[in-house]
């Protein structure tokens, strides 16, 4: 398995990351630890969760991931193999993390890193993310910026020091942002490099075949600050497998489960996935891995999130690294990206 390095770290992290978002919801505790065997066999040392795991979640659900990561590290006695990472819930009506009341301010952000700590069953995090902004901005699909004057939230200093203040204690090694803007970024970047302490190593932000919208403003911060892709939905929910072309709706399928997940399949959704599937099919490749490979190829992307429901999907995600796609196939990809441009937000 090829690694990256993450950020400025040094660590050595996987291409292929393990997700866990659907851990507790569609996986059972004793399939998940098949996966994160099969996944460490493999080559895979790059873990990631998030106190909010599994999605969708609920009272009875939420920390459920973590907690199963933790019965298997503590089983395996694994905790040294791996890089683990995690995310700390911004405010919303979404998450039910911390009983609803999730912020990133200082004083949640302490409590939901005693939460998480206590259900991994660790004494530290590798990566610890923040997993969404607390300002209002674009992030989980929304498109057209309309902006709030009189919107107030946790200042980007303040959550900094919480999360600086976290590595001081030694709880966290190091700090991530996700759903990000490039605003958000540089601010961050800005008060780490002032404080010369907890600079933001990686970003994890949705990168696919259907949507490219990071390699707009993204992607060039990416490498020239050193704070790395982590690419997660890089098969748009299953969706470029090419399993729900022509109204199929396969019932263990996560957007036939969960349809409010349904940008993936909107009508330019469908007519591009339809399209990279036909290059797919002409080349002799699987479409799952033909859109992994072109997402592990970008020089941006530091680690590629896969998530699976069975050991196959796994299987065939963990080898996505060992396609190589011709200069014919990424000519094609380019051909159709330049017609269906931002299909899936």
């Amino acid at each position: 398995m090829e690694t990256r390095k993450l950020g400025r770290t040094g660590l050595d992290v996987s291409l292929i990351c393990l997700g866990t978002m659907t851990w507790g919801q569609q996986n059972t505790e004793a399939e998940a630890h098949a996966q994160m065997d099969y996944a460490l066999e493999h080559g895979v040392n790059f873990f990631d969760t998030a106190e909010m795991y599994p999605v969708p979640n609920g009272a009875q659900t939420v920390g459920r991931t973590e907690a199963y990561i933790g019965s298997w590290m503590a089983s395996r006695k694994s905790r040294d193999k791996i890089i683990l990472a995690t995310k700390v819930a911004g405010p919303s009506n979404m998450s039910m993390a911390r009983d609803g009341s999730s912020g990133l301010d200082a004083a949640n952000i302490r409590l939901a890193i005693d939460a998480s700590l206590q259900r991994l069953g660790t004494d530290v995090i590798d990566l610890y993310q923040v997993h969404w902004p607390a300002r209002r901005t674009n992030y989980f699909g929304r498109l057209g910026y309309v902006h709030d004057d009189d919107h107030v939230s946790v200042e980007i200093g303040e959550t900094f020091e919480a999360l600086a203040d976290l590595i001081r204690g030694g709880k966290v090694r190091h700090i991530g942002l996700s759903n990000e803007t490039p605003w958000g970024v540089m601010q961050f970047l800005k008060v780490a490099d002032a404080a010369g302490l907890g600079r933001p190593v990686s970003i994890q932000n949705p990168y696919s075949l259907l949507n490219r919208s990071f390699e707009v403003g993204l992607a060039e911060m990416a490498i020239r600050e050193d704070v790395g892709l982590l690419a997660y939905s890089p098969l748009s929910f299953g969706a470029l497998s090419g399993k729900y072309l022509n109204n199929q709706a396969p019932p263990d399928g996560r957007l036939t489960l969960f349809p409010e997940f349904s940008r993936y399949l909107s009508p330019p959704g469908v007519a591009a996935t339809k399209a990279y599937v036909d290059i797919a099919n002409q080349a002799g490749l699987d479409p799952a891995q033909m859109a992994l490979g072109y997402v592990n190829t970008r020089r941006f992307v530091t680690s590629t999130i896969i998530g699976a429901t069975t050991m196959d999907q796994l299987a065939a995600n963990i080898a996505s690294t060992e396609i190589t796609l011709s200069s014919d196939v990424v000519n094609a990809i380019e051909a159709v990206h330049e017609i269906h441009t931002y299909p899936s937000p």
